[in-house]
């Protein structure tokens, strides 16, 4: 059995919980034989309160775990910072740290693992919204805010909240292979089982600021005509200003120049389309606005990692 222990503190993050325990717990009915035993533990065994208002029972006493562990997980929550900041829960993560195959967090439990000297001289992703709180807090981590999860070594840290399911589901295709973690994936309905360095932010969810009209335009005309002409000539013709201008719109209110923002919406509008259709590459690569099959392959190896074959395969 491998011992899969997840540290709970007040403020606790339910899904960050749920997301990690309910994946292993599939893997247990859907796999040969059950392979993971699954401890929730606090300080003192102390029930854990959740921001929703939820709570759950401590299992076991933090300080009375001791190893060896296969995987140690970190939850987070909105209590993540009083945890770090409390020496005792830090040091027996540190200690069962040591003790551990490998060592992970989710969404804001990075703190811990920073507070713990874990992440020190390592690559690391939270959520977001806590990203440059951390990076500033803790000066010798290297923080990476745009992947769903890293690894770095043993060491794994996913970003918010649900990027918890998509690094437990790598831990059991890591474990038992693609086959049983595509049947966790089903069983879990979610729809895709999708690579560490996506995005953990969707380019359809990052709108421009409002007021800015040229970008705003020119962001939905984008999405709407991927197939189009969208050289950064063309589109600063459409907006009536010079491409110098347009370029300095898009950095400010985007953080991408043109072509780059054009380059990511049509390799993400490729990858729903691969997990939403039956489509082959090649019409895919056209309806996106991609030259050939051979140019999406590049753009999508070079945002996702993966060639799309790969990509399509996970689902």
């Amino acid at each position: 059995m491998r011992r899969v222990v997840i540290v709970g503190y007040p403020d606790v993050e339910l899904l960050d919980v749920a997301c990690v325990s309910d994946t292993f717990d599939a893997a247990n009915r859907l796999g040969a034989d059950p392979q993971y035993s699954i401890e929730f533990a606090t300080l003192g065994a102390q029930p854990a309160s959740s921001g929703s208002g939820l709570v759950l029972a401590g299992q076991h006493a933090l300080e009375r775990i001791t190893g060896p562990l296969d995987t140690l997980v970190v939850s987070g929550g909105l209590g993540h910072e009083k945890a770090a900041d409390d020496p005792v829960l830090v040091a027996h993560v540190r200690r069962l740290a040591r003790e551990s195959r490998r060592v992970s967090s989710v969404c804001s439990g990075t703190s811990v693992l920073a507070s713990a000297g874990l992440l020190d001289g390592r690559r690391c992703t939270t959520h977001w919204v806590v990203a440059q709180r951390l990076a500033e807090r803790y000066p010798r981590i290297q923080v990476d805010p745009k992947p769903l999860y890293i690894k770095d070594g043993n060491v794994y840290t996913a970003a918010g909240v649900t990027s918890g399911l998509d690094l437990s589901l790598a831990f059991v295709e890591e474990d038992n292979g693609a086959e049983l973690a595509r049947a966790v994936a089903r069983a879990l309905v979610t729809y895709l089982q999708r690579p560490g360095n996506q995005a953990q932010v969707s380019m359809y969810v990052q709108a421009p600021t409002p007021e800015n009209s040229v970008v705003r335009k020119l962001v939905t005309h984008i999405a709407a005509n991927l197939d189009d002409d969208l050289g950064t000539t063309a589109l600063a013709d459409r907006a009536g200003v010079s491409e110098r201008h347009l370029t300095r719109l898009f950095l400010d209110h985007t953080g991408r120049p043109p072509a780059k923002y054009v380059r990511e919406t049509r390799t993400e509008a490729a990858a729903r389309l691969l997990t939403s259709t039956p489509l082959p590459l090649a019409a895919i690569a056209r309806r996106c606005g991609f030259g050939s099959a051979e140019t999406l392959r590049q753009a999508f190896v070079g945002q996702y990692g993966i060639p799309p074959s790969r990509y399509r395969n996970l689902t």
